[in-house]
């Protein structure tokens, strides 16, 4: 079924792209929600949780660290790399809870854990993600609000695609195809976006103190690998943690929203309807959970973004109860399927790429299909 892109008037809520059904506005949907998942507890904080996942990653860097000194100048100091691409990507998906709240009682105590992870491990700016992340949630595939859809190196919406030129024009027109080989940049990208960030001439809260814990993880990881293996060697190292990171944080974030409906600028739309109708989770259980840090249950995640990662899958029953009683599709898949979804969409949005002198908004492929 294709994906739709959702529009309004003030009237109804349609599905623009494919046929003209009518969706009935949904009062007081996440109201009462909200009051069941509070009933239930699954607002409260998990701190055994918490503090077996930092254990369980300090003892994974304390083996990245022994292993690294035991190799010594060796080309097996790639492996080392890969886990480490593993481990950053995994202390990440601490952040990313931290910053939601959803670790600490305390909203500074998350906000610092937050900071410390995000710039002195992970070596990302907090500022820059936070600021993304919040208009993210707020418009989920909202056209010209949700900076997850807008032109990068790839287009996630058809127009973009149609205005792409030259080598962008290439890579568009194949884009499905090319999106996993390009997470291996991603990586970088994260790093030099986030300190492009910081040293800019907009005002940044907090810029001098990211500035520092960057740097001083610049240091103590990027330091003793130049220091203690040879130089060809501990490039090759940095770029297969850079990759292995890139490709681990893009896996697991793509599969959340891409190939979902994209939500015209001026559309009306409900708080539950706009996340559960832009969002997709990913069956799998226990170890999707592990493996996508709790990312799996992406629209509980979206309408409780507080939600400590060990209760999601208890708001799942509810959400999705909930969301067949109002007639809300709520949308489930494996990893792989996924994948696959994620390809065929951004192969169709790249169509558009092909002749830029068609309207992309009449033309065949504008039928987003996941």
């Amino acid at each position: 079924m294709p994906a739709p892109a959702i529009g309004s008037r003030m009237g109804p809520i349609r599905q623009t792209y494919k046929g003209t059904t009518d969706f009935p506005p949904i009062a007081k949907a996440y109201t009462e929600l909200s009051h069941v998942v509070r009933e239930t507890g699954l607002l409260v904080r998990a701190s055994r949780f918490y503090a077996f996942v930092g254990a369980a990653l300090a003892l994974g860097f304390g083996g990245a660290v022994t292993g690294f000194i035991l190799l010594g100048d060796s080309w097996f100091q790639l492996l080392i790399a890969a886990a480490l691409g593993i481990l950053f990507t995994q202390v990440a998906f601490l952040a990313h809870e931290a910053a939601h709240k959803q670790i600490f009682a305390s909203g500074k105590a998350n906000d610092r854990l937050a900071l410390w992870l995000a710039a002195g491990v992970v070596g990302m700016s907090l500022s820059w993600w936070t600021s993304k992340h919040t208009r993210h949630h707020a418009n989920p595939n909202r056209v010209g609000k949700d900076p997850d859809i807008e032109i990068d190196t790839i287009s996630f919406i058809e127009v973009d695609a149609a205005k792409a030129r030259g080598v962008q024009r290439w890579i568009t027109q194949r884009q499905g195809w090319a999106f996993f080989p390009l997470l291996t940049l991603e990586g970088a990208n994260l790093h030099v976006i986030g300190l492009r960030h910081l040293i800019s001439k907009e005002p940044v809260k907090g810029r001098w103190t990211e500035l520092g814990l960057i740097a001083s993880r610049f240091a103590l990881f990027v330091g003793p690998v130049f220091v203690f293996l040879p130089l060809g060697m501990a490039f090759a190292f940095l770029g297969v943690q850079l990759a292995v990171f890139g490709v681990y944080m893009g896996a697991s974030f793509a599969p959340n929203h891409k190939g979902m409906a994209v939500i015209a600028p001026d559309a009306k739309l409900d708080f539950f309807s706009k996340q559960v109708r832009t969002s997709r989770n990913i069956t799998g259980g226990w170890w999707a959970t592990w493996l996508m840090g709790g990312l799996n249950y992406q629209i509980e995640h979206h309408l409780f973004p507080n939600m400590p990662r060990p209760h999601l899958s208890k708001a799942r029953a509810i959400v999705k109860e909930h969301s067949r009683t109002l007639n809300v599709p709520y949308v489930e898949t494996t990893l792989l399927q996924s994948y696959g979804i994620v390809i065929r969409y951004l192969n169709r949005v790249g169509l558009a790429a092909r002749d830029p002198f068609e309207c992309p908004m009449t033309s065949p492929s504008a039928r987003l299909a996941p």
